[in-house]
């Protein structure tokens, strides 16, 4: 975790933010060994990046003192189309884009995708945020990328895709071509 993401619920009335949950209680306690008066890279889920200055660490609770006011670093001016892979390899997929700072996602079926991938839990909206979030952590990027998932090839290609990649380079990677990717 390069950036402890903080969500408005994480922030009490007095502008402090309030870390309760194991997963980032443990790793800020034990991977990053905060203690009072360690400063702490933090940012707000779609919003600034500043610092967190540790105020207090209980038993399940830390408590930080806010200074926000930079912003994230720019969106990677890419959107990234994918035939819906093994459920195994969303997790990673969802984290990788994150952490590159890929911003839009689409998820479509093909000949190949077969039917069950898509009643795979790590497509439910729950699951695909926490593994977001864990991406955004690593890449210190605040805002969330959008996740679509297109269950109907042909009218995303005939009805969407056109208006996606209107004025931009559109290239087409597919690991069976003989035609390397273009370097400039």
């Amino acid at each position: 975790m390069n950036l402890v993401l903080l969500s408005a619920k994480d922030i009490n009335a007095q502008g402090q933010a309030i870390i309760s949950d194991e997963r980032r209680f443990t790793h800020i306690t034990q991977i990053h060994g905060a203690k009072p008066g360690d400063q702490l890279k933090v940012g707000m889920l779609d919003g600034t990046i500043g610092t967190g200055t540790v105020d207090a660490i209980t038993e399940k609770q830390i408590h930080l003192t806010l200074a926000l006011g930079q912003t994230p670093p720019p969106a990677l001016p890419l959107t990234l189309i994918l035939g819906l892979p093994r459920p195994k390899m969303l997790k990673r997929i969802f984290q990788t884009i994150a952490t590159l700072g890929i911003k839009d996602l689409y998820l479509v079926n093909s000949y190949r995708v077969e039917k069950s991938y898509w009643q795979t839990p790590f497509l439910h909206e729950d699951a695909i945020r926490e593994h977001l979030i864990l991406g955004l952590e690593q890449g210190c990027d605040t805002h969330l990328p959008r996740v679509h998932l297109k269950k109907r090839f042909k009218p995303f290609v005939e009805d969407e895709l056109p208006a996606i990649i209107q004025g931009t380079n559109a290239l087409v990677a597919h690991p069976y071509s003989n035609i390397p990717c273009p370097r400039p």
